[in-house]
């Protein structure tokens, strides 16, 4: 699992790569950590990459969003594929995420 975050525009844009699941979330909550703190700052989250995903890391993004909501900013996933969407429809959680 890759992650990796920049600032664009005043966004806080993460990136993906790989598979999502138990054995890499510890490591991939750590590297996302920043966006825990964005301070107010909108978040993207590319999933382009992203092959799979666990309820780990269903967790982990739904920490992201309530901390996110929380300093009145927005996260939105961009270039979902189906395999994943779909993860989010059987969860519920594709009611909570903006996807693009």
């Amino acid at each position: 699992m890759k992650t990796s975050i920049q600032e664009v525009e005043g966004k806080l844009i993460a990136t993906l790569e790989g598979e999502l699941d138990t054995a890499a979330a510890v490591q991939a909550e750590q590297e996302l950590q920043p966006l825990l703190e964005s301070d107010g700052k909108d978040i993207v989250i590319d999933c382009e990459k992203l092959d799979y995903i666990a309820s780990s890391g269903l967790r982990i993004l739904l920490a992201i969003l309530k901390k996110a909501k929380a300093s009145g900013a927005g996260v939105t996933l961009t270039k979902v594929n189906d395999d994943i969407k779909n993860v989010f429809k059987m969860t519920g959680f594709i009611n909570l995420f903006n996807f693009e």
